[in-house]
């Protein structure tokens, strides 16, 4: 009789696939990849920041020299 082949969730597996292919990005260096990830993260972060930053968005928003600007 077959026995089943457990399967992962559908979240588990996309994240296993994403390891794995930037482990192989890193040239199969699971630290390598680590580091490379940690420093994306910084600059999402970072990025993230600026977006929500209330001086940045006023000045992308409307700028500063329209004549309906009221501060």
């Amino acid at each position: 009789m077959p026995t089943a082949v457990p399967t992962q969730p559908p979240h588990l597996d996309r994240l296993e696939r994403a390891a794995d292919q930037a482990i192989e990005a890193s040239g199969g260096d699971a630290r390598e990849a680590v580091k490379a990830l940690i420093v994306a993260n910084e600059f999402l972060e970072r990025r993230l920041e600026e977006l929500a930053s209330p001086g940045y968005a006023r000045g992308r928003v409307l700028p500063r020299d329209r004549k309906d600007w009221y501060d």
